[in-house]
């Protein structure tokens, strides 16, 4: 995979048989600026000859992998992905600007990834079809089994550089798909690495073959292509909506884009359960996470008191380089994602927002985390993902108008709640626009084997291993005849 092996190496084109013309592009720490690596790029004819691989080998059905086989890979890859977590997690953080503390949850989440694949390979099987219950259906027994969907192309986003790699290339293998996957270009080391060690776990180069393509053209020509039958985007709705409106006839996709989740604190909430809760799901990886606690809907009666606590702890935080131990909040992916956050922020001010904390760029990659109390609805930071180390805190004397204010937005993805009365609990988890409400916990919770589903200009389809394996396979059916049924 890399001339040499230290910093600032070449990490060459791993596409089987295909060379390109284009210039290989740095990778720099989103921290300092330092360079990392290189990685090679691939142009047009790089990308069409890993069309043409993964398409002839999902053709030629004597080249598919048995299911015995696939598990032992996938076996084999959680077990390499073990013994080297410490270095994924390193480089994980090195690129992506997540502090080691979370990086290493993140690798550990991957690694249970690769486990529920093989779990769902193991468990997850076709369905029996009534037959024999009327004079049409006599004498016929009727099942299906699951057969992989086709070529699979996986577009990533930078946050969790490795996790989401993980979450779709690895049901893509453990489905039997040939899968071509571009990680986010700012963070492309994280699934090189990855599918190094899938191939070193055996499966051959040509059923994953990673790319950072040369420019946008290229990359729209990879999606769009005809011999694509399944599309797995993570990453912004601009970007996810337009290429699913210039997808082949017959490809289907999953996408999953950003949100402005939306937290109800009631009354009657202990805030210390709620204070460390939302503390974490707002500023978790500066708050660059499609779920990121944003927006959050105080009853008056503790609004104050909750945004001047949140604050008092946002402001101890360790704000720094993200492979350094102590450090709990790291840079933003790029300066001028920092220059954005800090416009939102000015604007809510100037506009009447209350800065309770932080409010000002610490240099040109980190942003101070910032508590805002009542910013007017129709400012960015209210109106928009925000995806920086922002939390809004807005105060309401009654549930139901919270609950609107909740739902002004077009997107829906994670929500919650902080109460201790069932009845306030379900009443918010029925009326709020949300695929998923958590009960007395933040907005982005996640284990990887539930659903995970943005609704609106959220995203579309579900993700989560098991939901993710189902899209990348047909069911198909058999229905056989037979006097003796």
């Amino acid at each position: 995979m890399r001339d040499g092996g230290g910093d600032g190496t070449l990490i060459q084109l791993m596409i089987p048989g295909a060379e390109s013309a284009s210039a290989p592009v740095p990778v720099y720490a989103p921290y300092d600026g330092s360079e990392i690596a290189a990685v090679a790029t691939a142009d047009r004819a790089a990308v069409d000859k890993a069309l043409e691989t993964a398409f002839a080998l999902y053709r030629d059905r004597d080249k598919w992998l048995e299911g015995p086989r696939r598990s032992e890979i996938l076996e084999r890859t959680a077990a390499i992905m073990a013994d080297r977590a410490d270095e994924l997690a390193l480089e994980a953080a090195r690129e992506g600007g997540k502090p080691l503390i979370d990086s290493r949850v993140e690798v550990a989440r991957a690694i249970d990834s690769i486990k529920i694949c093989i779990e769902t390979l193991r468990t997850d099987t076709g369905t029996s079809i009534p037959m024999g219950i009327n004079a049409a259906s006599s004498n016929r027994l009727a099942v299906t089994r699951k057969e992989p969907i086709g070529v699979v192309v996986a577009v990533s986003a930078f946050n969790h550089p490795l996790n989401l790699i993980a979450h779709q290339v690895g049901p893509a293998v453990a489905s039997g798909c040939p899968v071509l996957v571009k990680p986010a270009d700012d963070t492309p080391l994280s699934c090189m690495r990855f599918v190094q060690i899938l191939r070193e776990a055996g499966l051959p180069d040509e059923w994953c073959q990673p790319m950072v393509t040369a420019d946008l053209e290229i990359a729209t020509a990879l999606v769009t292509d005809e011999r694509v039958a399944f599309f797995s985007f993570i990453g912004s709705a601009r970007v996810g909506w337009s290429l699913r409106g210039q997808l082949s006839p017959g490809t289907r996709a999953a996408l999953e884009h950003g949100g402005a989740a939306p937290v109800i604190l009631a009354a009657d909430a202990d805030l210390e359960v709620a204070l460390p809760s939302i503390l974490k799901g707002g500023f978790y990886h500066a708050g660059q996470v499609c779920v990121s606690v944003q927006r959050v809907f105080a009853h008056e009666s503790v609004a104050r008191d909750f945004a001047q606590r949140l604050a008092s702890d946002a402001s101890r935080l360790v704000i720094g380089d993200p492979t350094d131990e102590a450090t709990e909040v790291g840079p933003l992916i790029r300066p001028r994602e920092v220059t954005r956050v800090a416009e939102w922020v000015e604007e809510a001010r100037d506009k009447g927002a209350t800065v309770l904390c932080g409010g000002e760029a610490l240099s040109e990659t980190c942003y101070q985390p910032t508590v805002l109390l009542d910013p007017p609805d129709d400012v960015s930071v209210s109106a928009q993902e925000i995806f920086g180390p922002v939390v809004c805190v807005y105060s309401f004397a009654d549930t139901d108008e919270a609950i609107r204010r909740a739902n002004e937005l077009q997107f829906a993805f994670q929500a919650s709640v902080f109460t201790r009365d069932l009845d306030m609990a379900m009443r918010v988890y029925s009326r709020l626009d949300a695929s998923a409400v958590m009960v007395n916990d933040h907005t982005a919770f996640r284990v990887d084997w539930m659903p995970f589903a943005g609704l609106g200009r959220s995203g579309l389809g579900i993700g989560g291993i098991p939901h993710t394996m189902n899209d990348m396979q047909i069911e198909k059916m058999i229905v056989i005849r037979s006097p003796e049924l």
